[in-house]
């Protein structure tokens, strides 16, 4: 009897412990993936960090299965909700790279826009990031347009937009302040020219007229009247431009060729 003893002990030996974890290198690429999806579904910090270094894992170990390409668009959309916003932009651009012509391509687009876009904290901030967020936006609007993000990604553009205007607008009426009149119109006339479809241009042009009058320029200020009144006539801003011109005995009326006026009968007359 004492003699099977050690054949049964070495047998033994051999049976793997059922609570022995196998290997991640010897799991397939759908066990990898979802175990990464349970670990981010518990949205503890442990667990999100060892969910991204799964979803990592599958593309690293079977970067030619279909849970890779499922493995990035996810790291992609969880490095934003972690407010990575730099990996978030790289996962995304790898997707777009290795899978251009795939139904979750216009997604991987919009959390590139998205990244830029939720990175800015406000419009003091980084002009910079303002732009890519505007670029990134009008690449997924023109490139897909008929995908669920595009309308989400116009209220967005539509919105940095005019954030970027808000900003030039700011930096006008600190100048307009200070009595810098010259640097104040430069402003507001990026406002005229490059934000036409924003809120803040009938201000813009009632601001001009301001520093239009404080410079002795009444044939331009009359001229940027004119336009406001033509397109802004309701603005609580044509009002105040009128009673302005009013107290210097002058009307509304486009005077002579600037670049107001050309401006003037290329936008309102078509011309």
């Amino acid at each position: 009897m004492s003699s099977l003893l050690p054949v049964i002990l070495v047998t033994s030996s051999c049976i793997p412990s059922p609570d022995k974890e196998v290997p991640i290198e010897e799991k397939s690429a759908e066990e990898i993936f979802n175990e990464a999806e349970d670990l981010l579904r518990k949205k503890t910090e442990v667990n999100i960090e060892k969910g991204i270094s799964y979803l990592n894992k599958v593309e690293l170990l079977h970067p030619y299965s279909p849970y890779a390409k499922r493995a990035l668009i996810t790291l992609a959309v969880t490095y934003h909700e972690e407010q990575d916003f730099e990996n978030a932009r790289l996962s995304a651009s790898r997707f777009l790279e290795f899978y251009p012509a795939d139904d979750s391509a216009a997604h991987a687009q919009f959390i590139i826009a998205l990244s830029y876009y939720d990175e800015i904290e406000d419009i003091g901030r980084d002009q910079a990031l303002m732009f890519k967020a505007l670029k990134s936006l009008n690449v997924l609007i023109e490139k897909y347009p008929e995908s669920d993000f595009v309308r989400s990604a116009k209220l967005k553009f539509d919105l940095a937009f005019d954030h970027l205007a808000a900003k030039e607008m700011d930096v006008g009426r600190y100048y307009l302040k200070r009595g810098h009149y010259s640097a104040a119109i430069n402003r507001f006339r990026v406002v005229i020219e490059d934000f036409q479809t924003t809120s803040h241009v009938p201000e813009a042009l009632h601001r001009l007229v301001e520093c239009y009058l404080s410079l002795g320029l009444n044939e331009e200020a009359q001229t940027a009247a004119a336009v406001l009144g033509h397109n802004y006539q309701s603005s609580n801003y044509y009002n105040d431009t009128y009673n302005l011109l009013g107290k210097k005995g002058l009307n509304p009326k486009v005077q002579k060729e600037s670049w107001l006026v050309k401006l003037y009968r290329k936008v309102i007359k078509g011309g």
